[in-house]
């Protein structure tokens, strides 16, 4: 069986009223086709496989489904194929910066839905790119800045995919295992609502607390 282990750590699984949620942030699938790659990774397949099997009550994905911003007949093809393979876990797309027109795919698969942001709970979805809609809420979950932290030693750097917390919001990682990331003092300043922000915790993805650092 093939083993997910790296999926489960970038990922997070939460209880809500509609049950196991599990959210994921910013997979890019056909990043191959905006990157200049020769090969097909077929990554998406993998996770839509990591999510078939956790087989959730809600799948809500952060933004950024798709890497290309536009939607060639390529890009649908991928999506369909995504979609297809989900088996009808029901799905909500906080729709990201990359996702224009995936509309046009979603609306296909009754199970698929995209918005803004979502609110259950009091907890609030979204992707990160925008302001904060007008509601108010407990705790929030966004993706978008691809949230990594650079070890120093000596005269090596090795930058890690983290989660990141600032007060109220968790910012998740890019569930897609090609894309390293950005630090976390340069990715919060592309959030309108948290760039100001001091400080924030930083979570390696099996969980471990790297502490407070300075934003």
């Amino acid at each position: 069986m093939d083993s997910f282990d790296d999926f489960e750590g970038l990922s997070l699984e939460i209880k809500t009223s509609h049950g196991r949620t599990l959210l994921i942030a910013d997979p890019h699938i056909g990043f191959e086709l905006s990157r200049g790659l020769r090969i097909r990774t077929h990554f998406e397949e993998r996770l839509a496989t990591f999510i078939s099997e956790k087989d959730p009550d809600l799948l809500v994905i952060l933004g950024d489904v798709k890497e290309p911003i536009g939607l060639s007949f390529t890009m649908k093809r991928l999506l369909m194929g995504f979609f297809s393979d989900l088996r009808g876990i029901p799905t909500v797309i906080t729709k990201g910066n990359h996702d224009g027109r995936i509309e046009e795919v979603a609306e296909k698969f009754p199970n698929v839905r995209v918005v803004e942001h979502l609110s259950v709970d009091g907890k609030l979805f979204l992707h990160g790119h925008t302001l904060l809609p007008g509601e108010d809420f407990s705790e929030a979950y966004l993706g978008h800045i691809h949230p990594a932290y650079t070890f120093k030693s000596g005269g090596t750097a090795r930058k890690t995919k983290v989660f990141l917390r600032v007060e109220k919001f968790l910012v998740l990682p890019s569930i897609n295992l090609f894309i390293e990331g950005f630090d976390v003092r340069d990715g919060i300043k592309m959030v309108p609502f948290l760039k100001n922000s001091s400080t924030g915790d930083v979570f390696l993805p099996e969980g471990v607390y790297l502490g407070s650092i300075s934003l």
